[in-house]
């Protein structure tokens, strides 16, 4: 059996070290998996740099990372859907599936949830994790272990669009054309939107979303009031688009969300931003604009999945860098600051490609 279980583990701000833990042992439900790539997340940055989001606090060593992908190692004496060297995606919360919550179908609401790198619970920027089998997804063979990690944020869009009820014809704005905007385009693409808009600070992640398929992009300035821009937005698309969806969470991309959208619309909130901010709830209100929060995914993996196998979405342009679990120091660095275009970060916990298939 292996001995070599190298970890990434943060223990304070600012205070990330690379570790031997032991290899864990598993339950029946669950499986031994030999990581090969997890992609750096910006709450995983956010936990580096500020040791907490929201009511999230790191207070203990955790292990870094959970947007992932491995092989099975070890398949526990109850587990029938997975086999010794399956290739898998890891959904990383695991719910109590007992709570009303989880009963109906909402286990991303359960409170007891188990989830990958958020305080108190580790994550798996390791070479050996455990996870419950049912929350693995045997992946294709034409698949890569990348885009398996890629399924993570992927599923954030999915249940993004899902709940702005885009769908055929719909005309959407997004704010943010960081890796789970660019996602969220993707999806919507996938789902039938016609006409999509994308903001950013950043003129580079506006060409990539351009490259995607946006059909609009707008850079915007840090001067600009949230009217003056959903007049831009106006201009750009022709009328107020029916859907914004949120994927910065800051107080001015909040704002400008709302005033943006046509009346009936729907405004989704993706990013988590200040626990408390100032918005123009009367105008959402008085044109009945529905306001509706995102947390994570929920049933959406499978549908992430079926996407990328399909080849219906691409995410593998989001991935510009590359490093291994040795040089975990350097590709978080790559991360926060954005060197060199970055927009995903991929740490490689096996040498890449080892699990990939030949042809990709």
């Amino acid at each position: 059996m292996a001995k070599d279980n190298l970890t990434a583990v943060l223990h304070g701000i600012e205070d990330m070290r690379l570790e031997q833990r032991p290899i864990p042992n598993i339950s029946p439900e669950e499986v031994l998996i030999a990581m090969d790539s997890v992609g750096i997340c910006g709450s995983d940055v956010h936990y580096l740099t500020k040791g907490r989001i929201g009511h999230f606090v790191v207070t203990k060593p955790m292990v870094i990372g959970h947007e992932s992908a491995g092989v099975v190692a070890k398949v526990g004496s109850k587990v029938k859907n997975l086999t010794v060297g399956d290739r898998v995606a890891i959904e990383p919360g695991v719910p109590c599936y007992k709570c009303d919550h989880c009963k109906q179908g909402s286990y991303n609401l359960c409170p007891d949830m188990v989830f990958c790198a958020t305080p108190p619970y580790d994550g798996n920027l390791t070479r050996y994790y455990k996870h419950a089998a049912d929350f693995c997804f045997k992946l294709p063979d034409h698949v890569t272990m990348e885009e398996g990690a890629l399924l993570e944020p992927l599923s954030v869009g999915v249940h993004a669009c899902k709940r702005a009820g885009v769908s055929l014809g719909s005309r959407v704005l997004i704010l943010g054309a960081g890796p789970i905007g660019l996602v969220t385009l993707l999806v919507a693409q996938s789902m039938g939107a016609t006409e999509i808009l994308i903001t950013d600070l950043v003129q580079h992640r506006l060409d990539i979303a351009k490259e995607l398929g946006a059909t609009h992009t707008l850079l915007l300035t840090s001067d600009e009031t949230a009217e003056q821009v959903a007049d831009r937005v106006r201009k750009a698309m022709g009328e107020d688009p029916d859907i914004s969806i949120d994927c910065c969470g800051a107080e001015s991309t909040t704002r400008l969300a709302i005033f943006a959208t046509r009346a009936g619309g729907v405004v989704v909130i993706v990013g988590m931003g200040p626990p408390e901010m100032k918005l123009p709830l009367f105008n959402a209100l008085a044109r009945e604009v529905d306001i509706r929060g995102v947390f994570r995914y929920c049933n959406d993996y499978a549908a992430a999945l079926a996407l990328v196998a399909s080849g219906k979405v691409k995410v593998k342009r989001l991935v510009t860098h590359h490093f291994d679990i040795q040089e975990t120091q350097k590709a978080f660095q790559t991360a926060r600051t954005g060197t060199g275009g970055a927009i995903k970060v991929m740490i490689h916990v096996q040498p890449r490609n080892t699990n990939n298939p030949v042809k990709f």
